[in-house]
């Protein structure tokens, strides 16, 4: 008899729970949500709105300014196609100051940034070290060049001398993740430190390499042995134009070829040294040496500047650009895309400048001053502060214009969920899109800010509400 009253009330109770609109449910979510002791001294915020209609679903908190980690990349990326557009690319180029004479440069060679973040990168061919190298040798061909007389000149500081936006953290900047935007960009400003680590928990790690090679660089390494199976738990430690660098934490026991990945502090000298490398094996005869802007910065020391351009390199597509800033999250793409708007509207390429022009943008758009507190890019900065109904705007803004299929096609899939992610300290976020079972789309976004305990769990809970949306 016991179990047939149970039985009843199970199903009385998912009758009740069949019968609650979508807001009704919402609702009971997150009020659960809220009595969770994960969430005591969280602040949980929530914004649905009807995707054809724009009318409101579902509200909780969603006017107040969260961090909103890398789900502010959202605000970089619409704003990038709408005032760059889609098939916006970056040129560096190639150029000299002196004249060519019977296969002779009697001056200087020029590589000129304008900010590209993708050459080098493995992401595409055309912009894999061996592509690019091939491509500036077969420029220097076309032009009969079979000397030269002077230096080679990097130019890294096309954009401004400051890579960094000034918010980000000193935990964060040395670490691949933390990558400063330059001028000329190389490898996604990334290197890779190769560790190994014996069966002593506690005893210090061995350096085996570090790629690519960097000139003039000295890492200080004090990563310690942990246990078995723990992780990566390492930091590297280093600012732009440093020349050491420093890293703590631990890695597993018994790993022989354990890689972490650090931001490379001058990636113009490191991209200049392998061009000069490859211009030898190329046959073309140099002996000058390798100068930097950035390096002459820091020696006071004047620059030289091109007179004529030989060619250039293009970058892949915007739209092609926002397909890996986004499912990857790369912040250093939302940084170059920033300075780039800054570029494009004033000339100085300089995080402050497309900060202010990205929240000018949004609020040309309707999104209030207060409500998009943008302070870069990529959303890395634990100043950021956006609110839900901020995201919400931005993904409905975008869902109207041409080049809608590309941005939505950029965007991960989670939880079954077309929807960007976000994950900074005590921060986790949510922004997309989602069609349900009866057909009703739904735009959506979701903050938490200073939750207690594990990510992995608070992300099931998250999915748990966004489930309702189904």
């Amino acid at each position: 008899m016991k179990k047939i009253l149970y039985v009843s009330a199970c199903l009385i109770l998912c009758m009740r729970l069949s019968a609650q609109s979508v807001p009704q449910k919402l609702e009971e979510a997150i009020v659960q949500m809220e009595a969770d002791p994960v969430f005591k001294h969280a602040i949980i915020s929530l914004c649905v709105v009807n995707t054809t209609t724009g009318e409101p679903v579902f509200g909780r908190q969603e006017q107040t300014g969260l961090a909103p980690a890398s789900t502010q990349k959202l605000f970089t990326s619409a704003a990038a196609y709408e005032l760059l557009g889609p098939t916006f690319r970056f040129y560096t180029t190639i150029a000299r100051d002196q004249p060519v004479l019977q296969g002779v440069l009697n001056g200087d060679l020029f590589v000129v940034g304008a900010g590209d973040p993708t050459l080098g990168s493995w992401r595409w061919a055309g912009t894999k070290e061996r592509a690019v190298m091939d491509r500036i040798i077969t420029i220097l061909k076309q032009q009969k060049i079979h000397t030269i007389k002077g230096n080679l000149w990097i130019d890294d500081q096309s954009y401004t001398s400051d890579p960094l936006p000034g918010g980000w953290i000193w935990t964060d900047m040395g670490n691949y993740y933390g990558a400063g935007c330059w001028g000329l960009n190389w490898y996604e400003n990334q290197y890779d430190l190769t560790l190994s680590a014996g069966d002593c928990c506690g005893g210090l790690t061995t350096v085996k390499s570090i790629s690519p090679s960097i000139p003039n660089f000295t890492l200080v390494n004090d990563i310690r042995v942990g246990k078995k199976g723990s992780g990566d738990n390492g930091y590297i430690f280093s600012a732009p134009y440093s020349n050491k660098a420093y890293t703590s934490g631990t890695i597993p026991a018994n790993e022989n070829n354990f890689t972490i990945s650090g931001s490379m502090p001058q990636p113009g000298a490191v991209f200049g040294e392998m061009l000069k490398k490859q211009l030898l094996q190329s046959g073309i005869k140099f002996s000058g040496k390798v100068q930097t802007n950035s390096g002459a910065y820091l020696q006071k020391q004047p620059v030289h500047k091109p007179t004529a351009l030989l060619d250039s390199i293009a970058s892949p597509t915007l739209d092609s650009i926002n397909y890996w800033f986004l499912q990857k999250s790369v912040n250093l793409y939302g940084e170059a895309l920033l300075k780039r708007i800054a570029f494009a509207k004033n000339g100085n390429g300089n995080t402050d400048d497309g900060a202010s022009l990205l929240r000018e943008f949004w609020q040309s758009k309707g999104i209030e001053k207060g409500a998009a507190n943008i302070m870069d890019g990529s959303g890395l900065s634990p100043q950021n502060r956006v609110t839900t109904d901020a995201l919400v705007r931005v993904l409905q803004f975008a869902k109207d214009r041409p080049w809608f299929s590309s941005f939505q096609y950029s965007l991960p899939l989670y939880n079954g969920m077309k929807m960007k992610s976000g994950s900074i300290g005590g921060s986790r976020a949510f922004a997309g899109y989602h069609t349900a079972k009866d057909g009703t789309k739904y735009t959506f976004a979701i903050i938490i800010n200073n939750y207690n305990g594990g990510s992995g769990e608070v992300v099931k809970k998250i999915y748990r509400v966004l489930d309702i949306l189904k």
